[in-house]
């Protein structure tokens, strides 16, 4: 079975490759700048966009990087990974911050492993030690499996019995053992502790490995068959929508058979899109959207707990994908350009292994096409919104990718409706200005939406709103792109501003 889906893969992708060779030659015919809109939720989960794709998920509260912090409820302290981790584990704190907090790792629907915060994860130490927890190894094995026992009362009153068919028992508060057998849930219970959740993460990594090998593949390629199809792409092209962003992951290069627990077939739906485009004279930016080591430890990076870990020694795997992608969709009269790495957050992914990324993926694109513009984003975070200028104009046909939001900030919580507006004339036209040149790179504003912090704003109010945003980010000189085509949350949603007249583009 593995063999003849692998070769109905194939045959697919040559198929694919023979049709755009012959109808699709590349041009650079196309009018700047661009009106887009990301194709979010699609083929990257992130699951605020539509939650319901998670309700059938057992445990579904504690996925794959769920923040957790322990409390015992006879100490009435928290647990905490001494240091951070890297020695034993105690329960003695009676507040918890960093130190206090674990990430769960998801093995199935009751089993886990529990990382701490300087990326160990604690089990059991049973070397002369009566099965002491500690939280040295950088690796999740036997000892550092733990089922999480819920009281079926309270979900929140858990007991975690380790891998010799005891539970963690908090001795006193400098002693966590493995070595109770017990069944009470009475407070005065050593093995008894409050769960509290005090973070989530709802990602393409949580909703696969939810939903478990057997079930994953269908749900995924239901998702993908159905969340985004032919009539999309007609009504975003007669509202004058031009081009759509399409945000990929990693494990797309790694078709038909990605590692676990991700799902094979994405390349499919993205081929789709370019079918779609072709058909309705859309353009397609592709965008890296999820790097592997997660390039800022957000959902929508494919992170499995929220650690950044992207860095030098995931450029070569990450120039890979851009090469996979190139290799694909160079062909294409519809590819207009290529993002080579979604929001890098800074400190974590320094500007100098950022360059010497961008360099190696602008070579890759360039190996197939030299009409695609490859698209550089900037950094999020403390970074200088024009560190990457004097690099990008040394190369052909790029763009520098930046990102407003009028949220996100503390600076925007307090704001009226005029006040986003002038902030968005003034501030955001100026910070705009700045990253354009009239030799360099070009500019794309790749995400803005329609939302902010405003209570109780009118339909007219998000209209002013929207249109400051159209009228300013259509200076950027290579286009904007609205985020999202589709959300749960209406003002996010570009499809339901049109349809319901909030926001008019022809």
């Amino acid at each position: 079975m593995a063999s003849n889906s692998y070769m109905k893969v194939v045959l697919s992708f040559f198929i694919f490759s023979f049709v755009i060779s012959l109808s699709f030659a590349q041009s650079s015919n196309f009018t700047l700048p661009l009106k887009s809109v990301n194709l979010g939720n699609w083929l990257v989960t992130e699951g605020w966009m539509k939650p319901s794709r998670f309700d059938g998920i057992p445990n579904k509260d504690l996925l794959d990087g769920t923040k957790v912090q322990l409390m015992s409820t006879k100490l009435q302290k928290y647990l905490c990974a001494e240091n951070g981790g890297g020695t034993i584990v105690v329960a003695n704190r009676s507040s918890a911050s960093a130190w206090e907090t674990f990430r769960l790792w998801r093995i199935n629907e009751t089993f886990f492993n529990f990382r701490v915060n300087n990326k160990q994860f604690f089990g059991r130490f049973s070397q002369g030690q009566g099965n002491r927890i500690v939280a040295a190894s950088t690796t999740a094995g036997y000892a550092q499996t733990f089922e999480i026992v819920r009281n079926s009362d309270d979900p929140n009153r858990v007991r975690l019995k380790a891998s010799n068919g005891l539970f963690i028992q908090a001795v006193s508060d400098t002693s966590l053992t493995a070595d109770y057998g017990g069944s009470s849930w009475d407070d005065s219970d050593p093995s008894v502790f409050k769960l509290q959740i005090v973070g989530t993460l709802q990602g393409e990594y949580q909703i696969t490995n939810g939903y478990g090998p057997d079930k994953a593949p269908q749900i995924m390629r239901d998702h993908w068959n159905s969340y985004i199809t032919d009539d999309d792409f007609k009504f975003l092209s007669s509202n004058g929508v031009n081009a759509v962003r399409v945000p990929v992951g990693w494990w797309i290069a790694k078709d038909p058979s990605p590692p676990k627990p991700f799902v094979g077939g994405s390349s499919q739906a993205l081929d789709n899109a370019f079918i779609w485009a072709q058909k309705y004279g859309m353009k397609v930016i592709i965008d890296l959207h999820a790097a592997q080591g997660s390039q800022n430890g957000n959902d929508h990076s494919g992170a499995r707990d929220g650690f950044q870990e992207w860095g030098d020694s995931y450029i070569p795997d990450t120039v890979s994908v851009i090469d996979y992608l190139a290799a694909r969709y160079a062909k294409s009269s519809s590819l207009v350009a290529i993002a080579l790495l979604n929001e890098p957050l800074a400190p974590g992914v320094t500007l100098d292994s950022l360059k010497n990324y961008y360099q190696q993926g602008y070579s890759a694109v360039r190996k197939y096409t030299q009409n695609a513009y490859v698209i550089f984003s900037n950094r999020l975070g403390p970074a200088d919104s024009k560190e990457l200028l004097s690099f990008a104009s040394s190369l052909s046909r790029t763009v520098i990718d930046v990102h407003y939001y009028n949220l996100f900030s503390d600076s925007f919580k307090n704001l009226n409706v005029q006040q986003n507006i002038d902030y968005i004339n003034n501030q955001r036209a100026s910070a705009l200005s700045a990253v354009a040149t009239s030799n360099g790179p070009l500019s794309y504003v790749g995400e803005w939406t329609c939302e902010w912090n405003v209570n109780g704003a009118s339909k007219e109010d998000y209209q002013r709103f929207g249109k400051a945003q159209l009228d300013v980010y259509g200076r950027a000189t290579f286009g904007w792109g609205y985020w999202a085509y589709k959300c749960a949350q209406n003002h996010w949603s570009l499809k339901w501003m049109i349809e319901n007249g909030y926001i008019t583009l022809v």
